[in-house]
């Protein structure tokens, strides 16, 4: 996916308080408890992420990890063409840079901010160290790892089997859920890139949620009408993502 903008990331350190993103906004840092809480909170920075900003590219080895608030962030899979398809969105629900305990810190895909916001990062070593010391970080970042791992699945199943209006349904849907806006700022371009689909089929499959009183959509900007009518729109895909999500998250209850 092509981008204008750099992977340089504003780092904010004088945040009025009144409009300062607390960490515990991201449910990742929220399960942590209260000492675990204060442990962390000093090493965590505050970054404002706009849109099409890039925080990871192929090959590159990556430095920080990303804890969203307000933000949310496109993992893309780029070939050697240059083209991408989506694998994932990571919001306020997650984390990006699991490669950091995973692996080797190196990261094959893309990483993109696909709504601007605010963010929490942490610096890859300390990340890892975190991730060995504490238990309960521990725990949350294999839980939400396997998250990820059912989104990753079911999208591939719905790239596959269901039609580009379904996918698009599906996509908006989980979109929302990471969102505190029923109005999204995206283009077509960018949605095709998504979905992986050519942008025809984007102008075709909104247009026709439009013209169902579902989505109001002009240049650059997606309202949703009635989300009852999204949903009944979508296929099975976004219930079966947010269910399993539901579970895990109970399960660290």
């Amino acid at each position: 996916m092509s981008t204008n903008r750099s992977s340089k990331i504003n780092i904010l350190s004088s945040v009025h308080s009144v409009h300062r993103p607390s960490p515990s906004q991201n449910a990742l840092l929220r399960g942590l408890d209260a000492a675990e809480f204060r442990h962390l909170f000093s090493k965590l920075e505050l970054v404002n992420c706009l849109l099409g900003d890039v925080l990871y590219e192929p090959g590159r080895q990556l430095q920080h990890a990303y804890f969203p608030t307000t933000s949310i962030v496109s993992l893309h899979y780029v070939t050697e063409s240059g083209s991408s398809t989506e694998t994932v969105g990571v919001g306020n629900d997650g984390v990006v840079g699991i490669s950091h305990f995973l692996s080797d810190n190196n990261f094959s895909g893309s990483a993109v901010i696909q709504t601007s916001g605010y963010a929490y990062r942490l610096d890859r070593h300390s990340f890892k160290a975190e991730f060995h010391r504490s238990d309960v970080m521990r725990r949350l970042l294999l839980l939400y790892t396997q998250s990820l791992a059912t989104q990753i699945f079911q999208t591939a199943a719905c790239n596959r089997h269901h039609s580009i209006e379904q996918q698009l349904c599906r996509w908006l849907l989980c979109t929302l859920d990471r969102s505190s806006s029923t109005e999204l700022k995206m283009t077509q371009e960018f949605l095709g890139s998504i979905l992986g689909v050519r942008r025809e089929g984007i102008t075709q499959a909104a247009g026709d949620l439009q013209r169902a009183g579902i989505i109001s959509y002009r240049r650059g900007h997606i309202s949703v009408l009635d989300r009852a009518k999204l949903e009944s729109h979508s296929c099975e895909c976004y219930g079966v993502v947010k269910t399993e999500i539901n579970r895990l998250l109970r399960c660290n209850c």
